[in-house]
């Protein structure tokens, strides 16, 4: 197959002047196909003000940028036909879209207007013999299918968490070109970003995280987690379970329906390992389970597995590193 020549697009998101992780993912694992591919790697940005934003897409070949005052949160449909015309433009072969809730949408509507395949849920990349093969993940990760896009051709949601978002980040400026397309008029008009109530901490961001699944029993146990979690300074999430029950805030909840995390250290107590918590949390550096039940499914997804009773594992391990930590 002939080797790809034509450009690959990544649609940056970002958010009050930040760019958003799920932005850093895809150009990490755009560079490394248009590298492959000898293709070159564009990204764009959209939306009100966000000439700045441009400055940190450095590992990009070029940005482009538009900025118009109504694409302050703009619409899938404002979005999709700004896309197609850029696309068409600069003759884009390859499309790359976050997965996320900021972005949703807009894969479908652009995948429609270029009669191009879409790809949803994509995990990972990679090329063989000339040709993408791109693994989707179906009913919630139960399933990957790889799929072969046709002449490399394509527009495709990228899963946030599937890829480094670090190797992306970069200090060398890139060219920028501010690009001058028909805005769409829209119904759908932005008029406020509500900030969420603060005070609660992002599991996300932790190094060392101390989940707990239903074994725990009672909302009183929970104080013995989060103590385990104090001496390790760490935080406490939880499987589904528990948010349910009301014992620790919806911001604590892993999996599928709450928050993918990945932290260094993943400790989990009376968590059976649901297909939907391990969803969250399964890239962890090292994984670290107790549970009674020695067929838990958890322990397929734990570097370590201790099959024992939680009470009787949290106060000796509580005890074990205040005592460590007594002698340093």
């Amino acid at each position: 197959m002939k080797i790809m020549q034509e450009p690959i697009l990544v649609l940056a998101e970002h958010l009050k002047g930040n760019i958003a992780d799920i932005t850093y993912e895809m150009l990490g694992a755009a560079r490394r196909l248009a590298d492959e591919l000898k293709a070159p790697l564009y990204s764009v940005v959209f939306g009100k003000d966000v000439a700045p934003v441009a400055s940190h897409l450095g590992i990009a070949d070029s940005v482009f940028v538009l900025d118009h005052p109504q694409l302050d949160m703009p619409s899938p449909d404002v979005l999709a036909a700004l896309l197609k015309m850029l696309i068409e433009q600069k003759k884009v072969s390859l499309v790359l879209i976050g997965g996320t809730n900021v972005s949703t949408g807009i894969g479908p509507k652009l995948s429609f207007r270029l009669n191009l395949p879409f790809v949803n849920f994509c995990r990972n990349i990679r090329v063989e013999n000339g040709s993408m093969i791109l693994t989707s993940q179906l009913f919630g990760g139960k399933i990957l299918s790889d799929v072969r896009l046709p002449e490399n051709r394509g527009v495709v949601s990228v899963y946030p968490g599937s890829f480094p978002a670090d190797v992306a980040r970069s200090d060398r400026k890139p060219s920028v070109e501010m690009v001058d397309l028909p805005v769409e008029e829209t119904k759908v008009i932005f008029k406020r970003y509500i900030e969420p109530e603060t005070g609660d901490i992002d599991i996300t961001k932790q190094d060392i995280l101390v989940s707990v699944g239903r074994g725990i029993a009672t909302a009183d146990n929970v104080a013995m987690v989060e103590e385990l979690a104090n001496v390790l300074g760490g935080a406490v999430c939880a499987s589904r379970p528990v948010i349910d029950q009301g014992w620790l805030p919806l911001s604590r909840q892993v999996g599928k329906s709450g928050m993918t995390v990945k932290p260094k250290l993943y400790l989990s107590f009376g968590v059976s390992g649901a297909p939907e918590h391990v969803e969250g949390m399964k890239d962890s550096g090292l994984v670290i389970s107790v549970n009674t039940d020695p067929n838990a499914p958890i322990f397929g997804v734990s570097h370590y597995g201790v099959c024992a009773d939680l009470f009787d594992v949290l106060p000796a391990l509580v005890e074990k590193i205040k005592t460590h930590k007594g002698k340093e």
